[in-house]
């Protein structure tokens, strides 16, 4: 038996819910080819599967709902779960009938099973149309809100992490629009589905076994914090709260940044923005270094990047390398010499009808990727901090002159006063 669940879209946080060019290529090829070699063979060797966080929440709008696809009790009586279930008894001293009632109880997600799978004819990537999807007024000034809000936890945060308050802001505003959409399926549902029944691709067994681990961390960590299993809410691959964190996630990586000895992403802002820095500084966030340079736009620069855009995050053409295949660096303010054995990858940006752009991603863009492995999500985290950072800075320095005309003004009126009374 299917049943569809109409889930409501909007509700608050707190509550739970259901030429030149050419000759350019030629040459860079030629000489990424010769100098790479180790770049050419990891390009063979077969990636480890890393899931990402999630994708980012998409909003509903405020009042239309969509329908779920479950079908109830189809993990009572079924031998995978029962071996795991034999598992989680062994390995963390769970009580047998309990794990039985729950799972019981669990149903099959269709709708998680269609989001996962990937689409038999492949969407165009847009960055420009990504980008604006993420760089919204919305967003932007949700985080202005959230940053003047949590400015002292943000700040707290970089000192003892080195991840700078943008960053943390980009991410949550991605994400979920600082804790507005946090997900609407049930976590233990979503899990077990993507655990025991994903759909049928080429990384099936990698994607399993990584679920499966999440669902493990998953029912660990409801148990420890005390927090029914059932009630749980969040994204279609099961991640959780404010900043979207998988359950194994949660486990290496939260941290008790309210300091009340208990861990809730899903509605401490502290405890999220405290989770996200140390993420980024455990996945080996650089601090004071920046995330990317900008390269010329002339033909030069535009096919070298061309050539040496391989899709790998890490970073691994020393940038000398690059400018002595003729791209050029539009950052006035780096110093080339010292710089000139730093890594960088090379991010393709490419928009239908449009040149593709490029842009250099550093150590700090590759540990943006580890959130979630797309260019395009980590360089709309930046870019929407960004935006943030410049609107906070303007707004800061606006109440400062309106401070200043203000005590030169209340100045003036004493100093008249002084003359009056003489």
């Amino acid at each position: 038996m299917t049943v569809k669940l109409a889930l409501s879209a909007g509700s608050p946080r707190n509550r739970l819910r259901l030429g030149t060019h050419a000759a350019s290529l030629i040459v860079a090829s030629c000489m990424f080819t010769a100098a790479s070699p180790a770049s050419a063979q990891s390009a063979t060797r077969k990636a480890p599967v890393q899931l990402a966080q999630s994708q980012p929440q998409q909003p509903v709008p405020q009042g239309q709902t969509f329908e779920e696809e479950i079908i109830p009790q189809r993990y009572a009586h079924n031998a995978n779960v029962d071996a795991f279930i034999n598992e989680m008894v062994a390995r963390y001293d769970f009580d047998e009938a309990s794990l039985h009632a729950l799972f019981t109880g669990v149903s099959y997600s269709a709708t998680a099973v269609k989001l996962v799978t990937p689409s038999p004819t492949p969407s165009v990537k847009n960055w420009r149309s990504y980008q604006a999807r993420f760089l919204d007024p919305v967003r932007v000034n949700a985080g202005v809100q959230f940053w003047r809000e949590n400015r002292a936890t943000l700040q707290r945060a970089y000192q003892e992490f080195g991840v700078p308050p943008e960053m943390i802001v980009g991410i949550i505003g991605v994400e979920t629009i600082y804790g507005r959409y946090m997900g609407n399926f049930r976590v233990l549902d979503a899990l077990t589905t993507l655990s025991f029944d994903y759909p049928n691709t080429a990384n099936r067994a990698d994607r399993q076994a990584t679920f499966r681990k999440n669902l493990e961390d998953y029912l660990v960590w409801t148990r420890d914090a005390q927090i029914d299993p059932n009630t749980v809410l969040g994204s279609y691959t099961g991640a959780i709260g404010i900043p979207q964190f998988l359950p194994s996630s949660i486990v290496q990586y939260a941290v008790d940044y309210e300091g009340n000895k208990r861990i809730d992403l899903r509605t401490s802002d502290a405890d999220a923005i405290g989770s996200v820095a140390n993420y980024l500084r455990q996945n080996g966030w650089e601090s004071g270094r920046p995330v990317v340079w900008r390269i010329g736009s002339d033909a030069g620069s535009l096919g070298v990047a061309q050539a040496a855009a391989n899709g790998q995050p890490e970073p691994h053409w020393p940038l000398d390398q690059l400018l002595r295949a003729g791209l050029v660096l539009n950052e006035p303010n780096v110093d080339i010499a010292s710089e000139a054995g730093t890594p960088v990858t090379v991010v393709d940006l490419p928009t239908p009808g449009r040149g593709t752009e490029f842009v250099l991603g550093l150590k700090n863009f590759y540990v943006l990727t580890r959130y979630n492995r797309s260019f395009f999500y980590a360089l709309a985290v930046y870019q929407l901090g960004q935006k943030v950072k410049a609107q906070m800075q303007a707004i800061d320095a606006a109440n400062a002159a309106k401070a200043a005309n203000n005590g030169s003004a209340s100045q003036g009126q004493a100093d008249q006063s002084n003359s009056d009374s003489q």
